[in-house]
């Protein structure tokens, strides 16, 4: 840890970094420890991994390039031929540019989705094996029709940046390539000095060929036992510089994934702000459902004790009790009696226990206590976060008492669903309608209260009626 308690390179796994004022010692001995350390072995992998998968923005183009030019070029019976006696294709190099040029048409529309799904591949590799977190973009709004998936397509800006890091990455893996060479050739180069008495032990009047070994300069010839000496050390040399070059290539990758595949600074900003609305949000929930916890638990308890204890006292008082004495237990008792109620309306009003068994029902212990006849009709599949039960609950509540106060209503319906990650909430009446947020029946008041988890709230009540009421929640905030 160093004296801002952050982990140390070394602590973390990675070789330690000398920085430019490091001694060369401490420089030479950083290089030496370099490939011996989980994180350059990680490095490595990522980019022996990330080579094949970043050369498929390659591979796939020309394969649908090749395949139908090869089905061409069968079907009309070979290559052009201009011996004498043998018709020359005249259709085949127009139709061979009719079918690239279809094929570039077609990777230019596929070219979103394909970086999508080719992006989301490099994300999971990158935080698996280098433990960077990457959000991945919004998913595309799709159209209805063909003609809504090309516009969505052409709309689709994370999938075209996605699609420039596949290009923009090409040089990159070169790097890894590299990389992975110096690591691969470097270990095979150590091997030299150890098997070359086994499997070059001839006589001496026998000549055997020169052995080559692989050097980022170029071929190193080898012909005597002295000379595997130089492909040790240059495998040496390669194994030591491996992992510096993995590094640099996965530093590079993780810079062009964090401004080509994440969902930009705007889009992470709005995320992060929602992310930490949603624990806000769920905090509040949390600390409500513990105040009403220590309310019933605690002062309602001591209440309930102290009401029935003057009860007994005033049962207990003789004939001979004077009336001022009787009258002061009597008030004390019902004070006691009225506090117990005031404080359990009060807790309900916090958080309603009746949402501890679930959104459903609480609604139906609601509907059974409304002043008018209301009819519950509830599917929910998958319950909810609990603050959006709280939303949902105490818009109902409001909604059914703004029914009993306004609308002289016969019968009121309430009706829960969930569709596409949204609860949906309906109430209605048959009342003389004409309810207006303006008008301060609570209605402005829900309203902001169902925006702060970015729902909504849709009212139509024509005067005469029906009124209903429309409230979408997210399961989660």
């Amino acid at each position: 840890m160093d004296a801002s308690g952050r982990a140390s390179p070394a602590a973390a796994g990675r070789p330690a970094d000398p920085g430019p004022g490091g001694s060369p010692a401490a420089v030479a001995l950083a290089m030496a420890r370099a490939p011996f350390t989980r994180q350059a072995w990680r490095e490595l992998l990522f980019c022996a991994i990330e080579v094949p998968l970043g050369l498929c923005a390659l591979v796939f183009p020309i394969a649908l390039i090749a395949l139908p030019a090869a089905v061409a070029l069968l079907s009309s019976g070979g290559l052009p031929s201009d011996r004498p006696g043998q018709a020359h294709p005249a259709g085949l190099l127009s139709a061979l540019g009719g079918v690239i040029v279809f094929v570039l048409l077609l990777l230019l529309f596929l070219a979103p989705r394909i970086g999508r799904g080719l992006g989301a591949a490099h994300r999971r590799l990158a935080a698996r094996l280098l433990g960077e977190q990457i959000a991945g973009p919004p998913p595309t709004r799709r159209g209805g029709g063909a003609a809504g998936w090309l516009a969505a397509t052409a709309r689709d800006g994370p999938g075209w940046k996605a699609a420039a890091y596949l290009l923009v990455k090409l040089p990159v893996t070169v790097g890894g390539f590299y990389a992975v060479f110096f690591a691969a050739a470097g270990l095979a180069n150590l091997t030299y000095p150890f098997w070359w008495p086994l499997f070059r032990n001839h006589p001496a009047n026998v000549r055997l060929g020169p052995v080559h070994a692989l050097t980022p300069f170029g071929a190193l010839r080898i012909e005597t036992f002295p000379g595997t000496f130089a492909a040790f050390a240059a495998g040496a040399a390669m194994l030591l510089a491996a992992p510096w070059a993995a590094r640099a290539v996965s530093s590079a990758d993780r810079w062009l994934m964090r401004r080509l595949l994440g969902p930009g600074r705007m889009a992470q900003r709005v995320a992060d702000l929602e992310r930490s609305r949603a624990l806000a949000v769920d905090d509040s929930a949390a600390t409500l459902r513990r105040l009403e916890r220590d309310l019933h638990d605690g002062a309602q308890v001591r209440l309930a004790t102290l009401a029935m204890n003057l009860g007994m006292a005033r049962d207990k008082l003789g004939d001979d009790a004077s009336p001022e004495v009787r009258e002061l237990v009597d008030a004390a008792h019902q004070g006691a009696k009225d506090a117990l109620i005031d404080l359990r309306n009060l807790a309900r009003g916090i958080h309603p226990p009746a949402l501890d068994n679930g959104l459903a029902d609480a609604l139906a212990t609601l509907a059974a206590s409304s002043a008018i006849p209301a009819e519950l009709t509830t599917a929910i599949p998958r319950r909810p976060a609990p603050a959006i039960e709280t939303i949902a609950y105490f818009c109902a509540a409001e909604l059914l008492a703004n029914a009993a106060k306004h609308s002289y209503a016969n019968g009121v319906t309430i009706d829960v669903t969930e569709r596409d990650q949204t609860l949906v909430l309906r109430v209605g009446d048959d009342g003389r309608g004409g309810a207006d947020p303006a008008l301060g029946s609570g209605l402005s008041g829900l309203a902001q209260r169902v925006r702060t988890v970015d729902g909504r709230l849709e009212i139509t009540s024509p005067p005469g009626g029906p009124t209903q009421v429309i409230v979408r929640l997210p399961l989660h905030p």
